[in-house]
């Protein structure tokens, strides 16, 4: 059984091997059919690739042919174009040889013709110096003689005829003066009277008098008693730390404390005020008293500073200002009050740059530091424009307020604006009636001035100074002046009076002429 297993195995081994064999030779066989079809191929590929090779270098032959071709025809032709622009080159050098030629002789010939001419020139001016020394000679000559027979010098015959020029130029000059004077009014004054209107309508101002003594109300006259002190001790305490005079007469319950500083005396009544209260009267307590109300009072003028300036919405200003803008309170000229008068022109100013196209909010600075100065007018040597100037300049404040502060006394010619509304508002609000008061004997002194300005001018009858001192009629001799020359004088006597006389807002200056003819028929 194993023998037969074993015997077909083998045979099944020997059967496989040789079936192996045989398609393994079938295998070859068929594969040289195919490499010799491959072969057969790639020789019909070869041929085709030589032909297309052929075909190839005739084709590049052909195109190296053209582009040769082309190579020389563009080769001549740059040869003929460079020929061409050698032959334009050479024609205009030769051209501009020939220019230059030309240009040299001109040259030339006009140097040359220079110099004839100035030849000339040195010539003729030798002449004419010759000749004008001649005319001076001849001019002096006839000089010498008309000062022989005039019996005048030069000097003197120019003043002559300088005057008789002048006096007959003067009529012209009036009605030039006169014509431009009524054509500038008729605008001018309608706008200035539409601002100041629209100005003082917006705003109402109030109006304080300052007086030189406050009144110390007191429960009963023993109280005085106590005020005075021992052999005055008390009263003269008072007096001493405060810088004010201290008056008790009969007047019941009252005493009256004087000063021309209006910040002492406001210290002094408050300092009494609470003397009086606290019942202690003597002279530690008043010293102790004093301080406080002093210190009170700084700070009270700086907030009220920063108030007023909150108020007018015009922007930050240094403390110092602000102090001394507070201070403004306890001032006062001729009577008014000086923070009052300068809240009116700051308000006024205001109002008036708007309508004439200016910066409001600055007219209103303007206006608020313009009479700052009056509140260290009694610290410093100085008049309050150049303590004012000076302080506003010490902080950086803004060129149209320097100006202002100068120019509202004239000091300098008005650049702006604001600096205008700010010099118009300044005398709209110090020369309305009742605003300020001042001493007799000033007054009568300032209306004598004017009226001795007026009488000085040739040709005027009378003069009356009218309106408190604010206007001036001068009656004139109609014979002797004319309507034109009425409108100089005018301006002559308004001139002298701005820079002979001190006074307060404006003057107004009236030149009254007529002239009447009366005949009778009989």
């Amino acid at each position: 059984m194993l023998d037969e297993i074993l015997l077909g195995g083998l045979t099944a081994t020997v059967s496989g091997i040789v079936g192996f064999i045989i398609s393994k030779k079938i295998t070859n066989a068929n594969f040289d059919i195919y490499v010799d079809k491959a072969k057969a191929k790639a020789g019909v590929i070869e041929n085709e690739a030589e032909l297309l090779l052929q075909k190839s270098k005739l084709k590049s032959q052909e195109i190296e042919l053209e582009a040769l071709k082309q190579y020389e025809n563009a080769k001549d032709r740059a040869k003929a174009d460079l020929s061409q622009r050698e032959d334009d080159v050479i024609r205009k050098e030769q051209s501009f040889k020939r220019y230059k030629q030309n240009e040299e002789n001109r040259i030339q010939d006009e140097s040359s013709t220079l110099k004839v001419k100035r030849v000339d020139l040195e010539r003729n001016e030798k002449s004419i110096n010759l000749l004008k020394q001649r005319y001076e000679s001849k001019i002096d000559e006839a000089l010498h003689a008309i000062e022989h027979s005039a019996g005048m010098t030069q000097a003197e015959a120019k003043v002559v005829l300088l005057e008789k020029v002048e006096e007959k130029s003067r009529a012209e000059i009036a009605h030039i003066v006169r014509k431009c004077e009524n054509e500038a009014k008729v605008e001018a004054k309608k706008r200035a009277n539409y601002i100041l209107a629209q100005a003082t309508s917006r705003y109402a101002g109030e109006f304080a008098s300052e007086r030189l003594t406050s009144l110390v109300h007191l429960d009963n006259d023993e109280l005085k008693g106590r005020i005075i002190g021992k052999e005055g001790r008390n009263i003269k305490t008072l007096e001493t730390i405060m810088g004010v005079d201290i008056i008790i007469d009969d007047t019941p319950n009252t005493i009256l404390v004087s000063s021309f500083n209006l910040y002492r005396r406001a210290i002094a009544t408050k300092t009494l005020q609470l003397l009086i209260e606290d019942g202690r009267i003597q002279p530690a307590r008043i010293e102790e008293i004093f301080e406080k109300v002093s210190d009170e009072f700084e700070a009270s003028i700086l907030s009220e500073g920063e108030e007023l300036i909150a108020d007018l919405k015009i922007g930050v200003m240094h403390p110092e200002l602000v102090k001394l803008i507070g201070r403004l309170r306890y001032r006062a000229s001729y009577g008014q009050n000086a923070l009052a008068h300068t809240l009116e022109v700051a308000h006024l100013a205001g109002m008036m740059a708007a309508e004439m196209g200016g910066d409001p909010i600055l007219a209103k600075r303007a206006g608020l530091l313009h009479d700052i100065g009056k509140a260290l007018t009694h610290e410093q040597d100085g008049n309050h424009v150049s303590l004012g100037a000076e302080v506003c300049n010490r902080y950086n404040e803004h060129s149209v307020v320097i100006n202002a502060i100068y120019a509202h006394h004239g000091q300098e010619e008005i650049n702006s604006i604001e600096c205008g509304a700010v010099c118009a508002a300044d005398a709209l609000s110090a020369a309305r009636p009742g605003a300020r008061r001042e001493v007799l004997e000033s007054f009568l002194k300032r209306v004598t001035e004017i009226e001795e300005i007026a009488f000085q001018q040739t040709g005027v009858k009378q003069a009356y100074a009218i309106n408190a001192g604010r206007e001036i009629r001068v009656i004139v001799n109609a014979t002797l002046v004319n309507d034109d020359e009425a409108v100089l004088m005018a301006k002559e006597i308004a001139k002298e009076i701005e820079e002979k006389v001190q006074y307060p807002g404006e003057i107004k200056v009236n030149v009254i002429r007529e002239s009447r003819s009366v005949v009778f028929a009989k």
